[in-house]
This record gives structure tokens, sequence and C-alpha cells, in this order.
């Protein structure tokens, strides 16, 4: 069948949606088979499908700041010359990844010796070495010291582990007996997602490969036509990151996007130069915050993929917060400048889609890691989402640029020497308003063991806004033994100490008198 043909519409939904299944099913086979809470219980992973030509095709619903950022992963293992038979592995943030827990394999799938797609999964492992417990520490100032670089290398070469290179990622990571199966089971993800297409090029035959065409395509063509609806103009608005780790200063983040008929630019041209610290962010993951909030504002229900994000452009000057150059430090920008980044393009949108942009969330990920002998403990906690138009945000739960789920309690306390003295909604951190924000969590543990403690947080001092005249959503709150300490710390604690994060409430949206004096729907 000549690729040129088209499907017709039966034919590209159905085929579109095996190709989706297939990712999906990808991450099954990984949290499944994973050894790590962090990616069994909170299922901070992803899985996705390219074709050949290293374009996304289709994702599982997992993690934004992952799935948005993948495509430079695979970009990177093209300059690599792949082979049927091979699996590639990369952590580093300067050549395809994120932040360096994140670790991504991507592998050719090759039925008859000719590369047709890839299958690709990226999980972050709660431990790859570096100068702290977790590979997240506060004060770090340059890669090296957030854990093992790791630029794309064959992991698997004609068909076989290569061994050394394994026992090389294992010799500098802590927890090796965690890492090794976790790897394993990203393998079998992978290997999952090269059946499943083979057995979908089976029954389709050459239909597969146009579908690959088709289906991006037609989320191209749906996003353009959603971008052309938007009003043509340049919108601006700025944030500050709260310190990076080494001060307190704020960190400013500006975007300008320009709407032009059917394409969208996100110009981050007035966004602070790069700092010392940990916050800042490759440009990928830039892009990844951009893409999610593009999709956010335009229909939910077009397919996720490489044609989705065609008609965009982000830009960002280098050496800046936004596209560091190495050996900045940036396992922060992942987790917390991710976050900033989503708050500033949707503040931008307000005024092009008032009707779609919420009040601002909680805006952080509150990350929390605890580390010792013999165990890495890693989780980011929930908080309120921002009222919308139509109705309250919701209250506990990941906003923005993570889709994880919790630990839970009876998970947590048999895996780790640490005790949840409260996990509750923090009532009231909404912001008011015609519709309230959502309300925050609160998270306390007792250490029940000597322990270095990391956090990585935003909005402790600068409340997440409310929107169209509204109330601000509540700042969070970092204790230990109920004394307040910095929004990113790291510290060495005794067994006895209790840690509580307390996370902030989202934005309210609208005024009791604004023309609909119904009460709110948490009322």
């Amino acid at each position: 069948m000549n690729r040129n043909q088209k499907l017709d519409a039966v034919e590209l939904e159905i085929l579109r949606n095996q190709l989706e299944s297939v990712a999906e099913e990808m991450g099954q086979v990984l949290i499944r088979g994973a050894y790590s809470p962090n990616i069994t219980e909170r299922r901070d992973c992803s899985t996705a499908v390219f074709d050949a030509d290293g374009r996304l095709v289709a994702q599982a619903e997992h993690v934004p700041v992952h799935l948005g950022a993948m495509p430079r992963a695979v970009d990177a293992v093209l300059e690599k010359d792949p082979q049927p038979g091979d699996v590639f592995v990369l952590n580093d943030p300067f050549a395809g990844g994120t932040h360096l827990p994140d670790v991504t394999l991507v592998s050719p799938i090759s039925p008859e010796d000719e590369i047709v797609a890839y299958a690709v999964s990226r999980a972050h492992h709660a431990d790859v070495g570096g100068m702290a417990p977790g590979s997240m520490p506060a004060g770090a100032r340059e890669i090296q010291q957030e854990g093992v670089r790791v630029p794309p290398i064959r992991l698997v070469r004609d068909g076989e582990v290569v061994d050394d290179v394994l026992d090389l990622f294992l010799a500098n990571v802590r927890n090796p007996e965690q890492r090794r199966p976790d790897v394993r089971a990203q393998l079998a993800a992978n290997e999952r997602g090269a059946e499943r297409i083979d057995d979908l090029l089976s029954t389709h035959g050459d239909r597969l490969r146009t579908a690959f065409d088709a289906v991006i395509d037609y989320s191209r063509e749906r996003v353009e036509t959603e971008i052309r609806d938007l009003p043509d103009g340049t919108y601006q608005a700025s944030d500050v990151l709260e310190g990076d780790g080494v001060t307190e200063d704020d960190v400013p983040v500006e975007v300008t996007v320009t709407v032009d008929g059917a394409a969208l630019d996100a110009d981050f041209a007035g966004t602070a130069s790069q700092v010392a610290g940990n916050v800042n962010a490759p440009l990928a993951v830039a892009e990844s915050a951009v893409y999610y909030v593009v999709r956010c504002v335009t229909n939910p229900d077009v397919p996720p993929n490489a044609g989705c994000y065609e008609p965009i452009s982000v830009n960002a000057p280098k050496g800046s917060l936004l596209n560091p150059e190495p050996p900045a430090a940036v396992v922060g920008g992942n987790v917390e400048t991710s976050q900033r980044v989503t708050d500033v393009v949707f503040d931008a949108l307000a005024e092009a889609a008032p009707d779609r942009v919420p009040a601002a969330g909680q805006g952080t990920m509150n990350n929390l890691i605890v580390g010792g002998p013999g165990f890495t403990y890693y989780e980011t906690i929930g908080g309120g989402a921002g009222a919308n138009p139509a109705s309250d945000g919701l209250s506990g739960v990941q906003v923005g640029m993570t889709n994880t789920e919790n630990t839970p309690v009876e998970a947590l306390e048999a895996e780790y020497p640490l005790r949840v003295t409260t996990y509750a909604l923090r009532d009231g951190s909404g912001g008011a308003g015609r519709y309230r924000g959502g309300d925050g969590l609160v998270r306390e543990l007792r250490l029940e063991a000597d322990a270095t403690v990391s956090l990585l947080t935003e909005r402790r001092r600068v409340a997440p806004p409310g929107r169209a005249g509204s109330e601000d959503g509540t700042t969070g709150l970092n204790l230990v033994d109920g004394e307040a300490v910095p929004a990113k710390t790291t510290l060495q604690l005794d067994a006895g100490t209790t840690v509580r994060v307390e996370t902030p409430g989202g934005g309210g949206y609208g005024t009791s008198d604004d023309g609909d004096t119904s009460r709110s729907t948490n009322d």
C-alpha cells in the first residue's frame, strides 16, 4: 500500500486507538514490573511510541513534563545511528534528558531488520547518585553534584544487555538493588511496545505506517484550527521563582506569547540568566510546559502527538534560566521551574482565551526527599488547583506538569523508616471567589532513622494568584519540628524529627458581584 494513500475516518480512528493502547500497555508493564514505590505506587513514569523519523505518534496519559520533552531524547538517539537490536539509555539534560533522575530508554522497533518505530520509556529513579540521597540536593551548583550523567549510549547491543554499561550506572547510584529492577522494568516495557507494534504490522501492513503520518497530520490540522480561533496578538506575563537554592533572591520568569494565524510562539527573552542553583531548566522542559498549556486551552480531544507541537515554537536565549549551558545544575528546573513556566504561559493566554484559563494552581510539586543508609524516599505532594470560570478547583491534587499519584501511607511505612503522623486536606487554603480554589494538603512524617532531607518547593512567599477579582490561594509552608525552613533546603536530621509540608491552595475565580450570585460548589 502506498503511504500516500489516504485512510478513511474509520480506519484512522481504529489505528489511532490501537497505537495509543500500545503506549498505555507499555506503561502498565513498567508500573507492574518496577521495584521502587516511586514507580509502582506514584507512577512517576511515562511511555510513548515514535515513528522511524523520531516523531511522537502516541503516548500514554502519564507525566506532562516527561512526555513533552521526550522528542529531544529521541532526536539525541537518532544522532547515534541506532541499529536493530539496540536500546539506548540516557539522562543527560544537555543531550536529550530533563534532569538526572529521569532515566530514558529508547528502543528501535525492527521486526524485519528495518527500523519502523521507537518504543520509549522514561522513569524517575529515586536515586542516581550525587551529593545527597535522592539526587535532588537543594544547594547543588553544578550538574555533577546531582548524580551520574549518562549521554545517549547503548544499554543493549544486538539484543544483548551491555553489562559494563549497566554495571557502571549501578556503581554510581544508591540502592542499586532497586535501580536494577527498575531499569529491567523499562526494558520490559519497551519490549512490550515492540511486540505490539509487530502485531499491528502483521495485521495492517503498510496501513500502519500510513497511520503514523495520518494521525500526526490530523492532530496538526486540529491544533492549527484551534489556534486560529484565538485572536491574533501579543500577550505577556511574568512571575518569579523564590530563590535558586543558593540564595533566596527572586528569579524572574517572563514570556511573550504571539498568536499569528495558525502559529503560536512563546518567547522567554525577558527571563533571568542561568543561576548558580539548581532551578535552571533545559529548553526541552520549557517546551514541554508550553505544549501542555496550549493543549489545555485548545480542544483536549485532539490526539497528543507530534502534530500538536508543529504549530508551536518556543525560544529562550542561550545561557538563560530556560536554556542553560553546562555545567549548570538543573534538577529543580524540571520539577519547579516547569510549574512557573506553566503559570506564566497560562496567564499570558488568559486575555486570548479567558473562558479556558483557570486561576493559578499551587504552582509547585512540593518535592520531599528523605534518604539514609539503605533507603531513599521521594514524593511530590499535591495541593490546590485553581478555580475556573465554571467550577471550584480540585483539592489535594497534582497540578500542572506532574500527573503522579501519592504514596499510600501503608506502602510508605512498610518500605521506609518513616511514620506518617498527619495526612489531611488543608482546609480553607484555597482562594475565595465566585468559585473557590482547591485546598492544599498537609503531609507530616516522623523520621525513624537519621536521614538527609531535601525540600524543593515554591509558592512559600508568593501566593498562587486568583483570577477575575478573586482571592489568591494560601502560600505553602515547610516545618521541621515546628520551625519554618526555607523553600529549598537540604538538612541532616536525627531520628525522631518531624518534617511537615503544608502545600499551597489554588487561586479563586471571579467575585460574587460579577453577574452571578450562585454559591461556590464547595459551600
